[in-house]
Order: structure tokens, then sequence, then C-alpha cells
């Protein structure tokens, strides 16, 4: 379980343990690392500055990783067990942000966390580590689009947090940049990660991040846009991955959580950039090394439910002048749907977001083996709707248009034919439409 207020876990845990950063002060530094700090360093600059975060990042079975930016003056920061035990922690450091890298964690375990910025304030909370195995009741968490300069009150984080998801994943435009200069790119993300509604969410939900048009460059670009490299340094320094696509180029990443893996696509960085690795006659999309990680790891992969998300949504309903959706890309997204089925991986279903409407589609199978695949729409978090989005489609199950959304998948893996609800729920809770889907609906031929 998730503690929904810090009182709310120093009720159940106990004990400290502190990592500490000094500007000054040998003598205490000295003191410090007497009772076992991890590290020690200076911090930039001299003025205090409002924190940024902290955002619970990258959590499995045994490790977990937090993103900070502290202010300008000491710091300190810890995890420990319930116990009140230490916990091994390291870190890294880029523009003033860090990420704590916790490890030697125990499978679905809560531990405690606590960020002392002296006066600008202390953050204490919780996280719960991923289970293993598949016999186990999780709940996703996934959104898009949240404009955090036209929509100061963000009321659907709030809501979000009441349900205490397991995960969330932000699939883009979040935050809104429309730039690739790298000073406009880190201001826009420390001032997201400081909107007061989203610290509910962030500072104790693992969390995990793709970008869309508006955070990668400007509205629909592609791979060729000017500047790109900056956007990524940007991205990287912002958020707590395990991975970051092949270590050099792209953000594409994944995680597993109990009966769920889910794959976290980058539609953007290869975008038109090389020929497709399911027809070299055509451009890309994921790009050759992104379609061999997600082949593999479909192949690989035992989770009963396997969710696609990605910022681009999956079919080409889309309003009037549109380009930048999966449909744009037929042959490469028809091949991964063959493949799907050719190779009787069971359980796959699609999340997008970007169009600033929230819809379900079933797509028929591509392969004579597969299966109708699902697709789930979820946007915007905080923004305006787009009424021209509002195009039929031959798929379409639902559609929904409200500015405060998200999508909640709850996958119940305890049932002998385990069941996954996506249920895309506006900021007062209530449910839009549901789509419910049985694992025995989602198996090959």
């Amino acid at each position: 379980m998730r503690f929904s207020h810090p009182h709310d876990a120093r009720l159940r845990l106990s004990g400290r343990f502190y990592y500490r950063a000094h500007v000054k002060a040998p003598l205490l530094l000295a003191a410090t690392l007497l009772f076992g700090c991890g590290y020690s360093g200076a911090i930039r600059g001299q003025t205090a500055q409002p924190v940024s975060g902290p955002v619970i990042g990258h959590v499995d079975t045994t490790s977990a990783r937090i993103w900070a930016r502290p202010p300008s003056t000491t710091f300190t920061f810890s995890v420990t067990k319930s116990n009140g035990e230490a916990c091994t922690v390291t870190r890294s450091e880029a523009d003033g942000s860090y990420i704590f890298h916790a490890v030697g964690l125990t499978p679905n375990s809560t531990y405690r966390y606590r960020l002392d910025c002296g006066e600008a304030g202390t953050t204490e909370r919780a996280f719960q580590t991923a289970p293993s195995g598949l016999k186990h009741r999780v709940r996703l968490a996934f959104g898009s689009c949240a404009n955090h300069k036209r929509f100061k009150d963000q009321p659907i984080w709030k809501t979000i947090d009441s349900h205490s998801p397991d995960t969330m994943v932000i699939l883009g435009d979040t935050p809104y940049i429309d730039t690739t200069d790298l000073a406009v790119q880190r201001t826009r993300y420390r001032e997201f990660f400081s909107v007061p509604d989203t610290r509910s969410v962030f500072s104790d939900t693992p969390t995990w991040a793709t970008w869309d048009d508006h955070d990668f460059g400007k509205n629909d670009t592609d791979g060729r846009v000017p500047g790109k490299e900056r956007s990524r340094q940007a991205f990287v320094e912002h958020h707590a991955h395990a991975s970051f696509g092949d270590g050099e180029s792209g953000i594409y990443t994944s995680f597993r959580w109990g009966p769920a893996e889910v794959w976290v696509l980058d539609t953007r960085w290869w975008a038109n950039t090389e020929p497709s690795p399911a027809d070299p006659s055509k451009k890309s999309l994921l790009g050759a090394a992104q379609w061999r990680w997600v082949t593999e790891g479909l192949k690989r992969s035992d989770a009963t439910f396997k969710v696609l998300a990605s910022g681009m949504i999956w079919n080409g309903s889309v309003r009037p002048l549109k380009r930048d959706h999966w449909a744009n890309w037929k042959s490469e997204r028809d091949a991964l749907w063959r493949f799907i089925g050719d190779n009787h991986i069971p359980g796959v279903v699609l999340v997008g977001g970007d169009i600033h409407r929230s819809r379900a589609l079933r797509h028929p199978p591509i392969s004579p083996k597969g299966y109708p695949l699902t697709e789930l729409i979820s946007s915007p978090l905080a923004n305006t709707i787009i009424v021209t989005a509002k195009v039929p489609h031959p798929g379409l199950l639902h559609d929904a248009a409200e500015q405060h959304t998200f999508l909640l998948v709850t996958i119940d893996g305890t049932r002998d034919d385990p069941t996954l609800l996506a249920e895309v729920r506006n900021h007062e809770d209530k449910v839009l439409f549901a789509v419910p889907l049985k694992a025995s609906e989602l198996r090959t031929r």
C-alpha cells in the first residue's frame, strides 16, 4: 500500500538515516560521515531556491530511483526500511538535479525516504517496491497533456492519488516546452515538477515518462527537428529512469509490475530519420534499435498483460492536417501488430495520448493467428479539448471530451482468468467510460 500523507507512514515506520551534502563546515561533515553518510559533496550556488520534486522514478523488486532538485543549501536525504535500518543509496548529479539510487531492497515492501532542505522544506514519504510473480492485483495510471502554464490548478492529480496507483506513466506534453533550447527545457521541467498538485502523485508513486511533440520540440515535430539532442539531455537530467533509449539516442524504457509489463515507447526521436525495419522502402517511426528492443522484449515477457504505451495514438482518426500518429507509419504499425499474432504473444493492450480527447477503440487482428487489439487514449490531464478530434472510426468504442482526465488500469492477476479493467475518469472521479478485458480474450489462435 502507499501512504496518502507523510504522517500515515510515520506511525508505521521509525528510524532515520541521513545522507548529507554540505556546502561548508568540514567538522559537521566529518560528524555526518561518522554517523554513516553514503556521500558528501558541494551544491552549486549559495542562494536557497524552491525545491523541485521529489519524484519517485523507476522502481523494481530490488531498487528504486528518486529525482529531486534541492535548493542551493545544505540538504539531507535518507531511505530506510520499515524497521529503521538504512538502505544503501548512491547518487548522481547533473546541473543541480540529483538522482538517488537505493539498492538491495526486497519485493513488495514499503520504504521510507526523507528529503530535508532546511528552510525550503522537508518531504517525508513512502514508496512500495514491485511485487514478484503474477498473482497480484495492481493499479496502473496513465495520462498526457498537462499544461502548467495555462492550468495553474490541476485537480486531476489529487483524484489520481486518491486511487493509490502502484505506478504512473505520463505520456508526453508533460510539460509543454515548444523549443529545444536547453535552458528553457530545464526550466519547464523544474516548473512542472514544482506544481503543488502534482506532488501528491509524484512524491510516492513510481513514475515513468515519454515525450510527445511539445516536450520533444514543437507541435507535430518528428525526429528531424534541430536540437533534439538538447531535448534529450534535459529529459535525462529530469527523469529517474533505469535506462534511456539505447544509452545515447532516444528515451524508450520499460518496467515490470507483477502481472503487468509496460513498454514506454519513444515515437519522436527516430521518426522519419531512417528506413523502417518493417519495410526499408519507407521511413521508420521507432527506428531499428527500438524495433528490436520492443519485439525482443515482447517475445521474452511472461507478463499476463503487456502494455505498449506511446505518446502518439495508434489510429488515424484525427483532426484535419494532423500527421503525427501511428497510422502515418501504417506499414510499421501493422508489422508490429502482425508480429504479435505470428509470435503468439498474449495480453497486449495499446495506450496513447496527445489528441485532447479520451477514446477507446478495437482493432481487428492483422495476423490470422492474432486477436483484436484494444487501444486506450487518455488526454488531457490538464488542458483544453479539441472538438475537431472527434472523428469517426470503425472500431470506436467510446469517446469523451473533458479537460481533466486520466486512465486507470486495474489488473487482477489472482483470478483463474486474470482481468484488466480500463477506466477513464475525470477530476471529480466520474467514470467517463470503462473497458473490461479478460486474459482469455487476448490470446492467439
